[in-house]
């Protein structure tokens, strides 16, 4: 099993994830909680995962609600949905990742049985079922989880048993800090910085760090972990240093995260006293009051045989008394919640399955991989702000009752005329990649869209990637290379033949405005961005805020998510966001002194564009530019590159293994040499200020050893690579490479005087002129090898960085951490760098199922056209310790504008056509102004474009007047539109006034 497939993954559970590829899991119950567990854990990687019919086919609480049982979760088609069932999810699990195991069991879960899972996981069984499981698994030691999801809530239950131990209980890499300077004393003061100098620390109160490097200093660098007190972002106290050497420079302090150990309680013991995961009394009070309404719903059905009936009130109320029985030792019940919970217990929402799904795979990773806290030991989840939408409020039983539809699980919970409303609905999904597959999915099984007049529109400009597999629930291997958009809406269409669905494979911008531009956003119902750049996320919130349409802004990163609800004119309009540095740094701290590995890794980067992309690119620029004539020739500067590449031109794989062995000893040797030799260690820039101190780390040479794994691997990388781009044959074998190492003797080092110069950054190299005489050969030369072309211009192959590459990143992790190696940083490992080099956010498929689930959940909403800003929810969402927080969006902010209250999303609109029936006149839309408001306008401006300045001169003033407003508004389709701003007499620059949206004919 590669790694490539499960790369984003693994930099979210480390090292640990490669366990998953060691254990075997059991699911039980395949409907939607379950199919949503189970896939998850396939798309993950574990070995085995073994199927089970549960409760459904054992009498457990879905046997007899009124839900269909032939309604299909997403693992079955609309023709599967007679066949059966664990069958076919098996055919389809087995399909979505073809390194695991997917088998079904139909006996007995007996001890025997049991004892052979890591993890067990139950979705929809009795609760006598439930216990005796639990009992077992708890003795054995194998993890136990329940999960259910009824209606509009869901519960999970963790059992990790008595000794349990977290490897790594946070997300991301330990945290670690440049060391400036340390100080002598009782408490020791620790002065640092982040990878960037302008950063702080990061660090918290209490957190356990370990010194290295430390020169001077040295008793640190032995000393056992410490905790550290937070000063402020650059300073940290530390233990007592009074008896130790003074620090002379250097070092890095860096977290150290211990294991931790957790002890849990059998279900029978927890399901009387429960430990709930709450984050306030308000929160613990509804978790306690929908743990008591999960217990009497068992009973319920235990007595009747069936759940309760959609909308009955005479069976709520049944739930709440047992409720009340049951819960009386955790105090008093939410009784409001218990009603409105048994009220829709019969109904079977997609994204509430989906939600509780999602976070059970995550605590079945962390069970596997002992990375991130577990639950302790119970989490509830309930959306019934839902209910109180109005037209949600006044259904009846009949308003829910089934129809035999595949939908009656949503009618129950929210009315058959509702689905036709969601049958009807216009939306854009802008992303289909992991959140986007999650919601298109989530979207077929709602039957969104899926109606008369209905569409779903989704773009994405991607194709499929190898690294998408793992958690891009639409995709399959044969897909690879194949459009985003397109696989996945052909992927819906099977599971769902009525949703209508188009897709364009267009990137979101001001170049596709004619496709998505205004009057595709004003037909809409709303748009869902499942983007990946907060430029694109800002750029669609600006489209969605100009036509007034809502939209639900989606992201991952890792564990975290989050769900943010734009719903016009309630909501305040989401703030567009900027990416995050590009991670770049000043040219001095690359070459010179890097002091963090991600000063090295752009190093990196930046070596292997300059070896292996801008030379091959310069050779055929030059090609295709040289005249056929050598009376031409004269004259020509030959660029630096082109030079090189001619005078390092290989003819076989030997010079590229000499080619790269020199390279090797250039860059990790001489140039350190050199600098040294001209910046000595002892350097100082003045009296006593030694040069190289605080960032500037003093570097010190490397020695060739072809023994050393880090060495070979850098020869053998760039030697593969510089063949690449000449158009060679490789050679795969290392002993070959390793004898013509053995036969390259390179010429001893020999500084040159002031060949690096001190300069206000940092310093700068000194490059060798060429002589002129040369130039004329060089050309000769060039014009050889283009004549061996066949007079073609293509000479060489440029080679762009793949973060995904095998190659690229073999070269990308040794030219660093040798790099590091020079300057005393601490290596990175394969996988570290290929997130920092590549930039790669990390992800996981639990993360965006959850987040996707959750904005299906807003979906609802918007489909009943909700008005009370109380029923929407914002969420954020942290896997790692399973917490989420959901909070109502801020309301639309106003402002007062010439005597008048404005929110935010008004705005003045004029259908901007003349008497003549053209464009209106700067004149005409004037004197609109004055006439529809009273406004006397004394400057109208159209972005930075000056439309109108009452200040002007007369003459001037005339000459505006007269313009049209589509005077160099490039022409379309569509209507076309101006958002203009303007100030009135008496007002001041700055003030605030509604925009005016003018319309052109």
């Amino acid at each position: 099993m590669a790694d490539a497939r499960y790369s984003r993954q693994l930099l979210v559970l480390g090292g640990g994830g490669r366990r998953l590829r060691e254990t075997a899991v059991l699911v039980g119950g395949l409907r939607g909680v379950g199919a949503q567990t189970a896939a998850a854990l396939v798309l993950a990687g574990a070995r085995r995962v073994v199927l089970h019919e549960g409760g459904a086919a054992r009498g457990g609480l879905q046997c007899s609600g009124p839900t269909s049982a032939a309604a299909p979760q997403f693992l079955q088609g609309e023709r599967s949905v007679s066949q059966d069932r664990a069958e076919t999810s098996r055919q389809l699990l087995a399909a979505l990742n073809p390194d695991v195991e997917v088998s079904v069991h139909r006996g007995e879960l007996s001890e025997e049985f049991l004892a052979a899972f890591q993890v067990v996981v139950l979705t929809e069984y009795l609760l006598e079922e439930q216990l005796r499981i639990g009992d077992i698994c708890h003795a054995k030691g194998v993890c136990f989880i329940v999960a259910d999801a009824k209606g509009l809530a869901g519960q999970l239950f963790c059992d990790f048993g008595e000794h349990f131990v977290v490897h790594d209980p946070a997300e991301g890499d330990p945290l670690c800090a440049t060391v400036q300077h340390i100080s002598q004393g009782n408490p020791g003061i620790v002065t640092c910085t982040g990878a960037d100098k302008n950063q702080g620390h990061r660090f918290s109160d209490g957190d356990l760090v370990t010194f290295s490097g430390v020169e001077g200093m040295v008793e640190l660098n032995s000393s056992e972990p410490c905790p550290v007190r937070v000063l402020d972002a650059f300073r940290l106290e530390i233990g007592d240093t009074s008896t130790f050497s003074p620090y002379r420079g250097g070092g890095r302090v860096s977290e150290v995260r211990p294991c931790q150990e957790r002890s849990y309680e059998p279900l029978s013991q927890a399901l009387a006293m429960p430990r709930i995961q709450a984050r306030s009394s308000t929160e613990l009070l509804r978790s306690r009051s929908l743990h008591a309404a999960f217990r009497a719903l068992h009973v319920f059905c235990q007595e009747r045989g069936c759940l309760p009936k959609p909308r009955a009130p005479e069976d709520a109320e049944h739930v709440l008394e047992l409720a009340r029985e049951l819960g009386s030792a955790l105090g008093p019940l939410d009784e409001d919640v218990v009603r409105a919970f048994a009220s829709v217990s019969a109904g079977e929402l997609c994204p509430v399955a989906s939600f509780i799904g999602a976070l059970a795979a995550q605590e079945a990773m962390k069970a596997i991989t002992g990375k991130f806290l577990p639950l302790e030991q119970w989490f509830y989840f309930d959306a019934l702000e839902c209910l109180a939408m109005e037209g949600a409020a006044g259904l009846t039983p009949e308003d829910c009752a089934p129809r035999g539809s595949r939908y009656d699980g949503q009618i129950a919970v929210f009315g058959a005329d509702f689905q036709e409303q969601l049958g009807q609905q216009k939306y854009f999904v802008v992303g289909a990649g992991a959140i986007g597959c999650e919601l298109l999915k989530n979207f077929a099984m709602m039957g969104l869209a899926a109606g008369p007049g209905g569409d779903i529109t989704v773009t994405d400009m991607d194709t499929v990637a190898h690294s998408n597999l793992h958690r891009q629930l639409l995709f399959r291997q044969a897909d690879v290379g194949k459009p985003k958009a397109e696989v996945a809406a052909a992927a819906v269409r099977l599971m769902n033949p009525d949703i209508r669905v188009t897709a364009h494979q267009a990137q979101l911008g001001p170049s596709t405005e004619k496709l998505f531009g205004n009057t595709f956003f004003q037909r809409l119902d709303a748009a869902v961005s499942a983007l990946d750049t907060l430029t694109a996320r800002a750029y669609l919130e600006s489209c969605c805020i100009r036509s007034h349409t809502p939209l639900l802004d989606t992201g991952t990163e890792g564990t975290k998510g989050n769900v943010l609800a734009m719903v016009p004119p309630l909501s305040q309009p989401l703030q567009p966001g900027s990416d995050p540095a590009d991670g770049s740094f000043p040219v001095c701290t690359l070459r010179f002194f890097p002091s963090a590995i991600e000063h090295t890794l752009q190093w990196a980067r930046d070596e292997f564009k300059g070896l292996f992309q801008l030379p091959a690119e310069s050779v055929n620029r030059f090609l295709r530019e040289l005249p056929e004539e050598p009376a031409q020739w004269e004259g020509l500067v030959v660029p630096e590159q082109v030079r090189r590449s001619l005078q390092e031109r290989p003819q076989g794989w030997g010079d590229c293994v000499r080619w790269a062995r020199w390279h090797w000893q250039l860059r990790y040797h001489d140039s350190i040499a050199q600098l040294l030799h001209d910046v000595p260690p002892s350097h100082e820039t003045s009296p006593g200020v030694p040069f190289w101190s605080g960032d500037r780390r003093c570097p010190h040479p490397l020695t060739f050893d072809p023994s050393n794994d880090t060495h070979l691997a850098y020869v053998e990388a760039a030697a593969h690579l510089l063949a690449r781009t000449y158009r060679l044959p490789s050679c795969g074998e290392r002993v070959a490479t390793q004898d013509v190492l053995c036969h390259t003797v390179l010429p001893p080092f020999v500084p040159k005087d002031r060949h690096y110069v001190p300069a206000a950054d940092g310093m700068e190299e000194v490059e060798e002129a060429l002589e002129p005489g040369q130039l004329l050969e060089l050309v000769q030369e060039l014009a050889k090898w283009k004549q061996e072309l066949g007079g073609g211009t293509e000479a060489m192959d440029p080679i762009n960085y793949d973060k995904d590459d095998d190659l690229h990143l073999s070269f990308i992790t040794a030219a660093s951490n040798l790099r590091a190696e020079n300057y005393g940083i601490p290596p990175a490992d394969r996988l570290t760098s290929q997130r920092i080099a590549g930039r790669i956010v990390p992800a996981i498929i639990t993360t965006t199922a959850a987040v996707a689930a959750l904005a299906c959940l807003e979906v609802y909403k918007l489909v009943w056209r909700c008005r009370d800003l109380q029923c929407y929810r914002n969420s954020n969402l942290f896997l790692s310790e399973c917490l989420l927080f959901r909070m109502q969006p801020l309301p639309a902010p106003t402002y007062w504008y010439r005597g008048k209250e404005w929110s935010c999303w008004d705005r003045l609109e004029v259908r901007a056509i003349g008497e003549d029936g053209q464009a209106m006149t700067v004149r005409e839309l004037l004197a609109w102004l004055q006439e529809k408001y009273g406004w006397t306008v004394t400057k109208l401006l159209h972005g930075s474009t000056m439309l109108y300045d009452g200040e002007e001169d007369e003459e001037m003033r005339a000459r505006q007047q007269a313009q049209r407003l589509s005077d160099g508004v490039e022409g379309s389709a569509e209507p076309r539109q101006l958002e203009l701003q303007y100030v009135c007499a008496g007002d001041k620059i700055e003030d605030a006034c509604p925009p005016l949206l003018c319309t052109l004919p």
